[in-house]
Protein backbone atom coordinates (compact mmCIF):
# COMPACT_ATOMS: atom_id res chain seq x y z
CA UNK A 1 0.00 0.00 0.00
CA UNK A 2 1.35 3.52 -0.72
CA UNK A 3 3.39 4.47 2.05
CA UNK A 4 2.11 8.36 1.19
CA UNK A 5 -1.40 8.47 2.27
CA UNK A 6 -2.58 10.96 4.14
CA UNK A 7 -6.20 11.68 5.71
CA UNK A 8 -9.50 13.68 4.69
CA UNK A 9 -9.37 16.84 6.21
CA UNK A 10 -9.58 17.02 10.10
CA UNK A 11 -12.95 17.65 10.28
CA UNK A 12 -14.07 14.35 8.60
CA UNK A 13 -12.60 12.43 11.11
CA UNK A 14 -13.10 12.20 15.57
CA UNK A 15 -10.29 14.42 16.84
CA UNK A 16 -8.32 12.86 20.48
CA UNK A 17 -5.27 13.17 21.78
CA UNK A 18 -3.03 12.94 25.07
CA UNK A 19 -3.93 16.23 25.61
CA UNK A 20 -7.62 15.12 25.38
CA UNK A 21 -7.23 12.55 28.43
CA UNK A 22 -4.98 14.60 30.78
CA UNK A 23 -8.05 17.38 30.61
CA UNK A 24 -10.81 14.76 31.15
CA UNK A 25 -8.55 13.37 34.13
CA UNK A 26 -8.46 17.19 35.40
CA UNK A 27 -11.65 17.99 34.79
CA UNK A 28 -12.60 14.82 37.48
CA UNK A 29 -10.10 15.53 39.82
CA UNK A 30 -12.45 19.65 39.80
CA UNK A 31 -15.27 17.75 39.90
CA UNK A 32 -14.75 15.42 42.75
CA UNK A 33 -13.44 18.46 44.76
CA UNK A 34 -16.47 20.42 43.74
CA UNK A 35 -18.91 17.72 45.16
CA UNK A 36 -17.36 17.49 48.38
CA UNK A 37 -17.75 21.14 48.94
CA UNK A 38 -20.91 20.59 47.95
CA UNK A 39 -21.38 18.24 50.14
CA UNK A 40 -20.50 19.79 53.35
CA UNK A 41 -22.80 22.63 52.96
CA UNK A 42 -25.81 21.20 51.50
CA UNK A 43 -26.69 18.49 53.41
CA UNK A 44 -30.26 18.31 51.72
CA UNK A 45 -28.40 16.54 48.30
CA UNK A 46 -26.00 14.25 49.96
CA UNK A 47 -26.92 11.43 46.83
CA UNK A 48 -25.70 14.07 44.42
CA UNK A 49 -22.46 14.67 46.22
CA UNK A 50 -21.77 11.01 46.94
CA UNK A 51 -22.67 9.65 43.40
CA UNK A 52 -20.34 12.31 41.82
CA UNK A 53 -17.66 11.46 43.73
CA UNK A 54 -17.52 7.75 43.20
CA UNK A 55 -18.07 8.18 39.82
CA UNK A 56 -15.22 10.50 39.56
CA UNK A 57 -12.78 8.00 41.28
CA UNK A 58 -13.92 5.08 38.87
CA UNK A 59 -13.11 7.09 36.15
CA UNK A 60 -10.03 8.05 37.78
CA UNK A 61 -9.72 4.66 38.58
CA UNK A 62 -10.16 3.35 35.19
CA UNK A 63 -7.58 5.71 33.61
CA UNK A 64 -4.88 4.53 35.99
CA UNK A 65 -5.59 1.27 35.32
CA UNK A 66 -5.32 1.34 31.56
CA UNK A 67 -2.31 3.21 31.91
CA UNK A 68 -0.65 0.43 33.86
CA UNK A 69 -2.17 -2.31 31.84
CA UNK A 70 -0.08 -0.46 28.12
CA UNK A 71 3.03 0.18 30.48
CA UNK A 72 3.18 -3.78 31.17
CA UNK A 73 2.47 -4.70 27.71
CA UNK A 74 5.07 -2.09 26.94
CA UNK A 75 7.30 -4.42 28.33
CA UNK A 76 6.57 -7.67 27.59
CA UNK A 77 6.73 -6.30 24.27
CA UNK A 78 10.34 -4.67 24.36
CA UNK A 79 11.36 -8.23 26.00
CA UNK A 80 9.92 -10.38 23.48
CA UNK A 81 12.49 -9.48 21.05
CA UNK A 82 15.76 -11.65 20.36
CA UNK A 83 18.44 -11.65 17.33
CA UNK A 84 19.66 -13.23 15.97
CA UNK A 85 15.60 -15.11 15.39
CA UNK A 86 15.28 -18.31 13.99
CA UNK A 87 15.75 -18.75 10.56
CA UNK A 88 13.35 -20.76 7.87
CA UNK A 89 15.14 -23.00 6.18
CA UNK A 90 14.96 -22.86 2.00
CA UNK A 91 13.06 -26.16 1.45
CA UNK A 92 10.66 -25.61 3.69
CA UNK A 93 10.20 -21.53 2.37
CA UNK A 94 9.77 -23.04 -1.27
CA UNK A 95 6.87 -21.72 -2.40
CA UNK A 96 4.01 -24.01 -3.63
CA UNK A 97 0.85 -23.88 -4.15
CA UNK A 98 -2.04 -23.58 -1.28
CA UNK A 99 -5.44 -24.80 -1.52
CA UNK A 100 -7.58 -24.60 1.04
CA UNK A 101 -9.55 -28.16 2.11
CA UNK A 102 -12.64 -28.15 0.41
CA UNK A 103 -15.43 -25.30 -0.96
CA UNK A 104 -16.57 -23.84 2.52
CA UNK A 105 -20.46 -22.94 2.16
CA UNK A 106 -20.92 -19.34 3.90
CA UNK A 107 -22.95 -19.79 6.89
CA UNK A 108 -25.79 -17.39 7.27
CA UNK A 109 -23.86 -14.86 9.56
CA UNK A 110 -21.17 -14.83 6.81
CA UNK A 111 -23.32 -13.88 4.38
CA UNK A 112 -24.80 -11.07 6.58
CA UNK A 113 -21.17 -10.10 7.10
CA UNK A 114 -21.03 -9.76 3.05
CA UNK A 115 -23.93 -7.95 2.84
CA UNK A 116 -22.50 -5.29 5.71
CA UNK A 117 -19.15 -4.94 3.85
CA UNK A 118 -20.88 -4.23 0.28
CA UNK A 119 -22.89 -1.08 1.68
CA UNK A 120 -19.55 0.42 2.21
CA UNK A 121 -19.35 0.01 -1.69
CA UNK A 122 -23.07 1.47 -2.36
CA UNK A 123 -22.37 4.44 -0.34
CA UNK A 124 -19.25 5.22 -1.86
CA UNK A 125 -19.08 3.91 -5.74
CA UNK A 126 -19.35 6.93 -7.85
CA UNK A 127 -21.04 5.81 -10.74
CA UNK A 128 -20.36 8.75 -13.18
CA UNK A 129 -16.84 7.25 -13.00
CA UNK A 130 -16.81 3.52 -11.76
CA UNK A 131 -14.55 4.75 -9.34
CA UNK A 132 -14.80 3.96 -5.37
CA UNK A 133 -14.13 6.45 -2.57
CA UNK A 134 -11.13 5.31 -0.48
CA UNK A 135 -12.71 6.48 2.98
CA UNK A 136 -16.17 6.94 3.71
CA UNK A 137 -17.87 10.13 2.16
CA UNK A 138 -14.66 11.44 1.04
CA UNK A 139 -14.38 11.09 -3.04
CA UNK A 140 -10.36 10.59 -2.97
CA UNK A 141 -9.47 7.78 -4.48
CA UNK A 142 -5.89 5.53 -4.86
CA UNK A 143 -5.03 2.63 -7.19
CA UNK A 144 -4.64 0.46 -4.47
CA UNK A 145 -8.24 1.28 -2.84
CA UNK A 146 -9.48 1.31 -6.25
CA UNK A 147 -8.02 -2.53 -6.43
CA UNK A 148 -10.04 -3.22 -3.18
CA UNK A 149 -13.02 -1.98 -5.32
CA UNK A 150 -12.58 -4.90 -7.99
CA UNK A 151 -12.21 -7.31 -5.12
CA UNK A 152 -15.65 -6.26 -3.70
CA UNK A 153 -17.44 -6.09 -6.75
CA UNK A 154 -16.12 -9.84 -8.02
CA UNK A 155 -16.85 -10.86 -4.76
CA UNK A 156 -20.74 -9.17 -4.45
CA UNK A 157 -21.52 -10.74 -8.13
CA UNK A 158 -19.50 -14.20 -7.16
CA UNK A 159 -21.47 -14.26 -3.31
CA UNK A 160 -24.99 -13.24 -5.18
CA UNK A 161 -25.76 -9.90 -3.58
CA UNK A 162 -26.07 -8.19 -6.75
CA UNK A 163 -27.16 -9.73 -10.07
CA UNK A 164 -25.10 -9.82 -13.03
CA UNK A 165 -26.62 -7.20 -14.84
CA UNK A 166 -25.30 -4.67 -11.79
CA UNK A 167 -22.02 -6.06 -11.98
CA UNK A 168 -21.53 -5.55 -15.58
CA UNK A 169 -22.83 -2.54 -16.08
CA UNK A 170 -20.26 -0.93 -12.79
CA UNK A 171 -17.30 -3.68 -14.20
CA UNK A 172 -17.44 -1.53 -17.78
CA UNK A 173 -17.53 1.68 -15.88
CA UNK A 174 -14.82 1.59 -14.02
CA UNK A 175 -12.67 -0.23 -17.16
CA UNK A 176 -13.76 2.55 -19.33
CA UNK A 177 -12.70 5.03 -17.04
CA UNK A 178 -9.14 3.16 -16.31
CA UNK A 179 -8.41 3.27 -20.26
CA UNK A 180 -9.00 6.73 -20.50
CA UNK A 181 -8.26 8.72 -17.35
CA UNK A 182 -5.61 11.48 -17.27
CA UNK A 183 -2.25 9.63 -16.23
CA UNK A 184 0.70 11.57 -14.54
CA UNK A 185 3.05 12.81 -17.50
CA UNK A 186 0.64 10.74 -19.69
CA UNK A 187 2.30 6.90 -18.15
CA UNK A 188 0.70 6.10 -15.71
CA UNK A 189 -1.51 6.58 -12.69
CA UNK A 190 -1.43 9.15 -10.76
CA UNK A 191 -1.55 8.24 -6.79
CA UNK A 192 -4.54 9.75 -6.39
CA UNK A 193 -8.02 11.45 -8.04
CA UNK A 194 -10.78 12.42 -7.52
CA UNK A 195 -13.05 9.57 -7.93
CA UNK A 196 -16.09 11.87 -8.84
CA UNK A 197 -13.90 14.19 -11.64
CA UNK A 198 -11.16 12.28 -12.39
CA UNK A 199 -8.81 14.98 -11.79
CA UNK A 200 -5.26 14.15 -10.53
CA UNK A 201 -4.80 15.41 -7.06
CA UNK A 202 -2.93 15.26 -4.03
CA UNK A 203 -4.17 13.71 -1.04
CA UNK A 204 -6.42 15.35 1.07
CA UNK A 205 -6.77 18.12 -1.59
CA UNK A 206 -9.78 17.45 -3.78
CA UNK A 207 -10.03 20.67 -6.01
CA UNK A 208 -6.60 21.24 -7.12
CA UNK A 209 -5.13 19.41 -9.55
CA UNK A 210 -1.91 18.05 -9.03
CA UNK A 211 -0.25 15.32 -10.23
CA UNK A 212 2.21 13.59 -7.86
CA UNK A 213 3.97 10.79 -9.33
CA UNK A 214 2.60 6.75 -9.64
CA UNK A 215 2.98 4.16 -6.93
CA UNK A 216 4.37 0.59 -8.07
CA UNK A 217 2.88 -1.21 -5.22
CA UNK A 218 -0.09 0.07 -5.90
CA UNK A 219 -0.64 -0.92 -9.58
CA UNK A 220 0.88 -4.36 -9.12
CA UNK A 221 -2.11 -5.26 -6.73
CA UNK A 222 -4.48 -3.87 -9.62
CA UNK A 223 -2.58 -6.26 -11.91
CA UNK A 224 -3.71 -8.84 -9.94
CA UNK A 225 -7.18 -7.87 -10.08
CA UNK A 226 -7.04 -6.97 -13.71
CA UNK A 227 -5.83 -10.38 -14.51
CA UNK A 228 -8.23 -12.09 -12.57
CA UNK A 229 -11.44 -10.21 -14.54
CA UNK A 230 -9.83 -10.38 -17.86
CA UNK A 231 -9.56 -13.97 -17.42
CA UNK A 232 -12.41 -14.81 -15.12
CA UNK A 233 -14.93 -12.95 -17.30
CA UNK A 234 -14.13 -13.09 -21.23
CA UNK A 235 -16.64 -10.45 -21.87
CA UNK A 236 -14.04 -7.79 -20.10
CA UNK A 237 -11.16 -9.21 -21.88
CA UNK A 238 -11.00 -6.25 -24.74
CA UNK A 239 -11.66 -3.73 -21.88
CA UNK A 240 -9.28 -5.10 -19.33
CA UNK A 241 -6.30 -5.20 -21.82
CA UNK A 242 -7.23 -1.46 -23.05
CA UNK A 243 -6.68 -1.07 -20.09
CA UNK A 244 -3.24 -2.26 -19.95
CA UNK A 245 -2.35 -0.67 -23.31
CA UNK A 246 -3.33 2.93 -21.84
CA UNK A 247 -0.45 2.61 -19.03
CA UNK A 248 3.38 2.68 -19.90
CA UNK A 249 3.78 -0.30 -17.91
CA UNK A 250 7.49 -0.72 -19.17
CA UNK A 251 8.43 1.87 -16.63
CA UNK A 252 7.33 0.19 -13.76
CA UNK A 253 10.52 -2.06 -13.39
CA UNK A 254 14.06 -1.89 -13.91
CA UNK A 255 16.77 -4.53 -13.89
CA UNK A 256 14.19 -6.54 -12.40
CA UNK A 257 12.92 -4.49 -9.38
CA UNK A 258 9.77 -1.91 -9.27
CA UNK A 259 10.08 1.36 -9.56
CA UNK A 260 7.77 4.34 -8.54
CA UNK A 261 7.64 8.41 -8.77
CA UNK A 262 7.45 11.19 -6.54
CA UNK A 263 7.43 14.81 -6.65
CA UNK A 264 9.79 16.27 -3.34
CA UNK A 265 9.99 20.24 -4.63
CA UNK A 266 8.34 20.39 -7.90
CA UNK A 267 11.39 17.69 -8.62
CA UNK A 268 10.66 14.34 -9.99
CA UNK A 269 12.32 10.92 -8.15
CA UNK A 270 12.40 7.77 -9.84
CA UNK A 271 12.81 5.04 -6.60
CA UNK A 272 12.69 1.60 -6.28
CA UNK A 273 9.62 0.40 -4.72
CA UNK A 274 8.64 -2.21 -1.75
CA UNK A 275 10.25 -4.48 1.19
CA UNK A 276 9.64 -7.62 2.06
CA UNK A 277 6.26 -8.15 2.06
CA UNK A 278 4.63 -6.07 -0.14
CA UNK A 279 6.96 -5.68 -2.82
CA UNK A 280 6.77 -10.00 -3.63
CA UNK A 281 2.98 -9.51 -3.92
CA UNK A 282 2.80 -6.48 -5.98
CA UNK A 283 5.57 -8.06 -8.18
CA UNK A 284 3.55 -11.01 -8.57
CA UNK A 285 0.76 -8.93 -10.39
CA UNK A 286 3.07 -7.49 -13.01
CA UNK A 287 4.98 -10.94 -13.73
CA UNK A 288 1.36 -11.89 -14.51
CA UNK A 289 1.63 -9.36 -17.40
CA UNK A 290 5.06 -10.64 -18.48
CA UNK A 291 7.15 -7.62 -16.37
CA UNK A 292 10.05 -8.65 -15.70
CA UNK A 293 10.36 -8.39 -11.68
CA UNK A 294 12.85 -11.60 -10.98
CA UNK A 295 14.40 -9.12 -8.12
CA UNK A 296 11.61 -7.94 -6.76
CA UNK A 297 10.12 -11.75 -5.88
CA UNK A 298 13.57 -12.22 -4.59
CA UNK A 299 12.31 -13.06 -1.36
CA UNK A 300 15.30 -14.64 0.14
CA UNK A 301 18.01 -12.58 -1.06
CA UNK A 302 17.44 -9.55 1.89
CA UNK A 303 15.60 -11.53 4.52
CA UNK A 304 17.22 -11.98 7.83
CA UNK A 305 14.56 -13.29 10.96
CA UNK A 306 13.87 -11.54 14.48
CA UNK A 307 12.24 -14.00 17.31
CA UNK A 308 9.14 -12.12 18.61
CA UNK A 309 7.50 -14.21 21.71
CA UNK A 310 9.60 -17.08 20.62
CA UNK A 311 8.84 -16.98 16.86
CA UNK A 312 10.81 -16.18 14.27
CA UNK A 313 9.61 -13.48 12.17
CA UNK A 314 10.80 -12.85 8.96
CA UNK A 315 11.99 -9.14 8.08
CA UNK A 316 13.68 -7.08 5.41
CA UNK A 317 17.48 -6.19 6.22
CA UNK A 318 16.87 -2.74 4.24
CA UNK A 319 15.50 -0.36 7.19
CA UNK A 320 15.23 3.39 7.02
CA UNK A 321 18.69 3.83 8.41
CA UNK A 322 20.48 2.14 5.54
CA UNK A 323 18.04 2.64 2.84
CA UNK A 324 15.53 5.28 3.71
CA UNK A 325 12.88 3.07 3.70
CA UNK A 326 10.86 1.88 6.91
CA UNK A 327 10.73 -1.78 6.63
CA UNK A 328 7.32 -2.49 7.65
CA UNK A 329 6.54 -6.45 9.37
CA UNK A 330 2.86 -6.11 8.66
CA UNK A 331 -0.17 -9.08 8.19
CA UNK A 332 -2.03 -7.82 4.73
CA UNK A 333 0.84 -8.51 2.24
CA UNK A 334 0.84 -12.14 3.63
CA UNK A 335 -2.95 -12.46 3.93
CA UNK A 336 -3.80 -10.81 0.26
CA UNK A 337 -1.03 -13.38 -1.37
CA UNK A 338 -2.35 -16.49 0.49
CA UNK A 339 -5.98 -15.46 -0.56
CA UNK A 340 -5.45 -14.38 -4.48
CA UNK A 341 -2.12 -16.46 -5.20
CA UNK A 342 -1.94 -18.91 -2.63
CA UNK A 343 1.21 -17.88 -1.28
CA UNK A 344 2.93 -18.04 -5.13
CA UNK A 345 4.59 -14.70 -4.30
CA UNK A 346 5.94 -15.16 -0.61
CA UNK A 347 6.36 -18.36 1.40
CA UNK A 348 3.45 -19.81 3.12
CA UNK A 349 5.95 -20.74 5.87
CA UNK A 350 6.39 -16.71 6.40
CA UNK A 351 2.97 -16.27 7.03
CA UNK A 352 2.50 -19.17 9.63
CA UNK A 353 5.26 -17.32 11.32
CA UNK A 354 4.00 -14.13 10.65
CA UNK A 355 0.63 -15.11 12.42
CA UNK A 356 2.42 -17.79 15.54
CA UNK A 357 4.11 -14.32 16.66
CA UNK A 358 0.52 -12.65 16.93
CA UNK A 359 -1.03 -15.45 18.89
CA UNK A 360 2.06 -15.66 21.13
CA UNK A 361 1.76 -12.54 21.81
CA UNK A 362 -2.10 -12.62 23.28
CA UNK A 363 -0.88 -15.83 25.14
CA UNK A 364 1.16 -13.44 26.79
CA UNK A 365 -0.44 -10.22 26.88
CA UNK A 366 -4.02 -11.33 27.05
CA UNK A 367 -4.40 -9.12 24.21
CA UNK A 368 -5.84 -9.98 20.51
CA UNK A 369 -3.42 -9.26 18.20
CA UNK A 370 -3.94 -8.78 14.27
CA UNK A 371 -2.18 -6.11 13.27
CA UNK A 372 -1.49 -4.13 10.00
CA UNK A 373 -1.40 -0.68 8.47
CA UNK A 374 -4.98 1.63 8.02
CA UNK A 375 -6.68 4.50 8.53
CA UNK A 376 -7.66 5.94 11.84
CA UNK A 377 -10.53 8.19 12.87
CA UNK A 378 -8.25 10.51 14.61
CA UNK A 379 -4.55 12.01 14.07
CA UNK A 380 -2.55 10.53 12.75
CA UNK A 381 -5.34 9.40 10.17
CA UNK A 382 -3.07 6.58 8.88
CA UNK A 383 -0.19 4.54 10.75
CA UNK A 384 1.78 0.90 10.16
CA UNK A 385 1.30 -1.11 13.06
CA UNK A 386 4.14 -3.74 12.90
CA UNK A 387 4.92 -6.68 13.98
CA UNK A 388 8.67 -5.04 13.61
CA UNK A 389 10.27 -2.11 11.71
CA UNK A 390 13.26 -0.90 11.70
CA UNK A 391 14.60 -2.56 14.81
CA UNK A 392 11.29 -1.78 17.33
CA UNK A 393 9.09 -4.45 17.84
CA UNK A 394 5.47 -3.85 17.82
CA UNK A 395 6.03 -0.61 16.73
CA UNK A 396 2.61 1.52 15.28
CA UNK A 397 4.54 4.57 13.42
CA UNK A 398 3.56 6.88 10.66
CA UNK A 399 5.34 6.64 7.30
CA UNK A 400 7.87 9.60 8.87
CA UNK A 401 8.52 7.53 11.90
CA UNK A 402 6.74 8.77 14.77
CA UNK A 403 5.56 6.37 17.46
CA UNK A 404 2.06 6.09 18.06
CA UNK A 405 1.74 2.68 19.93
CA UNK A 406 -1.01 3.96 22.12
CA UNK A 407 -3.14 4.14 18.72
CA UNK A 408 -2.50 -0.05 18.18
CA UNK A 409 -5.07 -1.40 16.66
CA UNK A 410 -6.97 -5.20 16.42
CA UNK A 411 -7.56 -4.80 12.42
CA UNK A 412 -10.96 -5.66 11.76
CA UNK A 413 -9.35 -7.40 7.26
CA UNK A 414 -6.58 -8.94 9.15
CA UNK A 415 -8.58 -10.78 11.42
CA UNK A 416 -10.72 -12.05 9.23
CA UNK A 417 -8.45 -12.87 6.41
CA UNK A 418 -6.29 -14.94 8.96
CA UNK A 419 -9.43 -16.67 9.70
CA UNK A 420 -10.63 -17.73 6.34
CA UNK A 421 -6.82 -19.33 5.97
CA UNK A 422 -5.72 -21.06 8.87
CA UNK A 423 -9.33 -21.66 10.88
CA UNK A 424 -7.52 -22.22 14.21
CA UNK A 425 -9.25 -21.78 17.56
CA UNK A 426 -7.29 -18.09 17.67
CA UNK A 427 -8.34 -16.80 14.05
CA UNK A 428 -11.88 -17.64 15.50
CA UNK A 429 -11.42 -15.24 18.50
CA UNK A 430 -10.38 -12.78 16.07
CA UNK A 431 -13.10 -13.02 13.79
CA UNK A 432 -15.53 -13.36 16.28
CA UNK A 433 -14.58 -10.58 18.07
CA UNK A 434 -14.80 -8.41 15.05
CA UNK A 435 -18.19 -9.65 13.82
CA UNK A 436 -19.38 -8.62 17.45
CA UNK A 437 -17.65 -5.73 17.77
CA UNK A 438 -16.97 -3.41 14.68
CA UNK A 439 -20.26 -3.34 12.75
CA UNK A 440 -21.34 -0.35 11.55
CA UNK A 441 -24.50 0.56 9.40
CA UNK A 442 -21.80 1.59 6.93
CA UNK A 443 -19.91 -1.38 6.74
CA UNK A 444 -16.98 -2.67 9.25
CA UNK A 445 -15.07 -0.35 11.30
CA UNK A 446 -11.20 -0.48 10.56
CA UNK A 447 -10.26 -1.78 13.92
CA UNK A 448 -10.38 -2.01 17.98
CA UNK A 449 -8.09 0.08 19.76
CA UNK A 450 -5.98 -2.01 21.99
CA UNK A 451 -5.34 0.92 24.79
CA UNK A 452 -8.20 2.96 24.09
CA UNK A 453 -10.26 0.29 24.70
CA UNK A 454 -13.06 1.30 21.81
CA UNK A 455 -13.74 0.96 17.62
CA UNK A 456 -11.39 2.68 15.31
CA UNK A 457 -14.26 4.25 13.49
CA UNK A 458 -12.78 4.91 10.39
CA UNK A 459 -14.67 3.27 7.27
CA UNK A 460 -12.44 2.58 4.29
CA UNK A 461 -12.53 0.75 0.80
CA UNK A 462 -9.33 -1.44 1.32
CA UNK A 463 -11.41 -2.95 4.63
CA UNK A 464 -14.37 -3.48 3.67
CA UNK A 465 -12.72 -5.03 0.19
CA UNK A 466 -10.61 -7.31 2.14
CA UNK A 467 -13.52 -8.64 4.13
CA UNK A 468 -15.46 -9.20 1.19
CA UNK A 469 -12.65 -11.15 -0.90
CA UNK A 470 -12.04 -13.21 1.97
CA UNK A 471 -15.47 -14.32 2.25
CA UNK A 472 -15.09 -15.08 -1.58
CA UNK A 473 -11.90 -16.75 -1.13
CA UNK A 474 -13.70 -19.40 1.45
CA UNK A 475 -16.97 -20.10 -0.52
CA UNK A 476 -14.81 -21.11 -3.70
CA UNK A 477 -11.94 -23.13 -1.65
CA UNK A 478 -9.26 -21.89 -3.68
CA UNK A 479 -6.99 -18.96 -4.25
CA UNK A 480 -8.47 -16.32 -6.59
CA UNK A 481 -6.37 -16.46 -9.32
CA UNK A 482 -6.46 -20.26 -9.26
CA UNK A 483 -10.10 -19.61 -9.15
CA UNK A 484 -10.31 -17.54 -11.88
CA UNK A 485 -7.88 -20.05 -14.43
CA UNK A 486 -5.32 -17.59 -14.27
CA UNK A 487 -2.20 -19.44 -15.50
CA UNK A 488 1.46 -18.62 -14.86
CA UNK A 489 2.84 -15.39 -16.63
CA UNK A 490 1.38 -13.84 -20.12
CA UNK A 491 3.66 -11.76 -22.64
CA UNK A 492 1.42 -9.03 -22.51
CA UNK A 493 -0.96 -7.43 -24.79
CA UNK A 494 -0.69 -8.07 -28.55
CA UNK A 495 -1.04 -5.34 -30.76
CA UNK A 496 -4.27 -6.92 -32.17
CA UNK A 497 -6.81 -6.29 -29.34
CA UNK A 498 -7.38 -2.85 -29.88
CA UNK A 499 -11.07 -2.26 -29.50
CA UNK A 500 -13.86 -3.85 -27.36
CA UNK A 501 -14.98 -6.77 -28.52
CA UNK A 502 -18.19 -7.79 -30.21
CA UNK A 503 -19.05 -10.70 -28.01
CA UNK A 504 -20.08 -8.30 -25.55
CA UNK A 505 -22.86 -7.92 -26.98
CA UNK A 506 -24.17 -11.29 -25.84
CA UNK A 507 -22.52 -10.71 -22.35
CA UNK A 508 -23.19 -14.48 -19.95
CA UNK A 509 -26.10 -13.30 -16.99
Amino acid sequence: MNSDFEPPPKSWSILASVGGVVTAVVTIVLLNSWSKQLSLTSAQKPSLSNTTTSVGKKSVNEVIRRKNQAQIVAKLDNESVSLQGTPITTSVATTTPYIASGVGKLTTEETAIAYQAWSYFQRNWNEETGLVNSVDGFTSVTMWDQAAAIAALVSAKELNIIPATEFNTKMRTMLKTLASMPLYKDELPNKVYNSKTLTPVNYGQLDKREEIGWSALDLGRMAIWLKIVETKYPQMRARVKAVWRHWQVDRLTEKGQMYGTAVVNGKEQYNQEGRLGYENYAAYGLKLWGLDVKQALDYQSNTAFVNLYGQGVPYDKRDSKNSGANNYVLSEPYILDGIETGFQALPKAYADRILAAQQARYQATKLLTAVTEDNLDRAPYFVYSSLFVNGQPWATITDTGEKYNNLRFLSAKAAIGWHVLYNTDYTRALSDFVYTNLKSEKGWYNGYYESLREPNKALTANNNGVILQSLLYKKVGQPLVIWAGVSGQETGVSGQETGVSGQEIGERR
